[in-house]
């Protein structure tokens, strides 16, 4: 009789059954994806993610002034943006989904 391959307990049902639900289903794979290196666009969404949280816990009212070390030193990448915006001037603001920054 067939294993689950999540949590060890004997299945029953088809005989090409691997999980005995769909609980360890998930948990297996979950946990089979976490130990893998991060392909290429889970780092690019993960430093987007980052970036998005520093600007929203930096700017609380709305429009905020702050030191690009301060944001270097917490994680913060200016090279990973999703969109900017060009004004009359010509300066450049960068956006993190809905945060910019100059």
């Amino acid at each position: 009789m067939p294993t689950c391959l999540n949590c060890q307990k004997s299945i029953e049902g088809r005989v090409d059954k691997k999980f005995c639900d769909p609980y360890c289903k998930s948990n297996y794979h979950y946990q089979k994806n976490k130990i893998k290196d991060h392909g290429l666009y889970k780092r690019i969404d993960l430093q987007l993610k980052l970036n998005r949280r520093l600007l929203r816990e930096f700017n609380k009212a709305g429009k905020a002034v702050i030191r690009a070390e301060n944001l270097w030193e917490r994680g913060f990448n200016p090279n990973y943006f999703t969109n900017y915006w060009k004004n009359n001037k010509g300066d450049i603001y960068l956006f993190v989904y809905e945060f910019g920054f100059f």
